[in-house]
């Protein structure tokens, strides 16, 4: 395969994850996998695994391996908490995009996260969430605007 092919079927499996066309970008990453060994190629093959196959273990494994090779890379952790959420794993999900933004700012986690509605933690967190002093103290907080 030539350079030209390889450009244009990572190009072409890009858009089809921006389309939401997984089965399609499965088959495109599968096949540059076999060429070449990238790991944002992996991180959105594990996507596809999960989403098109349901093999969440196996879509888990391959992320972190990505994450490995790249740990600062956020989008290996938009990916593996996107498998998170369709596993149905919203807490473990939420620790990953959190953990990315850590290493990187992505408006795509950010977006992920707002979609999800995170709760921050409570001002005073050794107390439950619902205790007034809690409530009072957070409020005042948002108002002040330091929270």
């Amino acid at each position: 395969m030539t350079f030209a092919e390889l450009e244009e079927l990572s190009a072409s499996a890009m858009e089809a994850m921006d389309e939401g066309d997984t089965a399609n970008a499965l088959a495109c990453f599968e096949k540059l996998l076999a060429v070449e060994r990238r790991p944002l190629y992996i991180s959105c093959l594990a996507f596809c695994v999960a989403r098109e196959q349901g093999e969440f273990k196996r879509a888990v494994s391959l992320c972190k391996n990505a994450i490995k090779e790249e740990p600062k890379n956020a989008q290996h952790f938009l990916w593996l908490g996107r498998i998170h959420l369709l596993a149905g794993q919203k807490k473990d999900a939420i620790r990953i995009f959190r953990m990315g933004l850590r290493h990187q700012r992505s408006a795509d986690i950010q977006k992920e996260l707002d979609r999800l509605g995170v709760r921050r933690d409570p001002p005073v967190p050794f107390l439950r969430r619902e205790n007034p002093v809690n409530r009072v103290l957070g409020k005042a907080l948002k108002i002040i605007g330091t929270r």
